[in-house]
């Protein structure tokens, strides 16, 4: 099973990275964009069937050590195919 983990800081965290990222595209004539956040995207293959279960355990390794839950939010998506 297939499992993708996005993580982004929470709302009111300062996000230096996407602040750059955004004076950047500003500046390259993109003015349309009014506010960038950067976050991770982890991609899991983990052997389970049972999607509760695979669900719960991806929850607690991002509680445990893929996120850092004082500054971050994560979201778990579990998708159907295995990956390349």
């Amino acid at each position: 099973m297939q499992i993708i983990v996005n993580i982004s800081l929470k709302h009111g965290v300062l996000d230096p990275q996407g602040r750059a990222i955004g004076r950047s595209l500003t500046d390259l004539g993109f003015d349309e964009v009014s506010d960038v956040r950067v976050g991770k995207r982890i991609l899991l293959e983990i052997d389970e069937s049972d999607e509760a279960r695979a669900r719960q355990r991806v929850a607690r390794m991002c509680e445990t050590l893929l996120a850092n839950t004082v500054i971050e939010d994560y979201e778990i998506e579990i998708t159907e195919g295995e990956s390349e």
